[in-house]
């Protein structure tokens, strides 16, 4: 009887000193993948992050280039009266100086307006470009 008391409480102890040391490398391992989670939840929160900041960059470059469409046009229409105002002061053999002043005031106008539309297309090139940076950006995460 009292080896098998003996004998219980010697296995009891065993038992005891096996479930510490399993709990101590289990509690590691627990906090390891708790740890795990809160990093995947952040490559997630990041990642929607990304794709959101993804999709409007797209938006703004559809609309980038529905504006670059229809102001195409328009600058085509302006080189076309340029050259056509152009081409009419040279075929002009005499003109007063009050219509010369006109033609040369209407050349001016033109051309600033010109200028100005080359200026806006430079901005909107520059802001395409801005646009397909940071889309190259985000894409490159996401597929490695």
């Amino acid at each position: 009887m009292a080896m098998q008391k003996l004998g219980r409480g010697l296995v009891g102890r065993i038992a005891r000193l096996i479930d510490f040391r399993v709990d101590d490398r289990t509690r590691g391992l627990a906090e390891r993948v708790n740890n795990l989670e809160h990093a995947t939840a952040d490559h997630r929160r990041r990642l929607d992050n990304a794709e959101h900041s993804l999709e409007q960059a797209r938006g703004d470059l559809r609309w980038t280039r529905a504006e670059l469409d229809r102001l195409i046009p328009h600058v085509a229409a302006q080189e076309g009266r340029l050259e056509t105002l152009r081409e009419s002061m040279s075929l002009v053999p005499k003109a007063d100086s009050a219509e010369m002043a006109e033609a040369r005031t209407l050349i001016e106008e033109i051309q600033r307006q010109h200028a100005q539309i080359r200026v806006r297309l430079a901005g909107i090139s520059r802001y395409e470009d801005r646009l397909r940076r940071l889309e190259d950006r985000v894409e490159e995460p996401v597929s490695q």
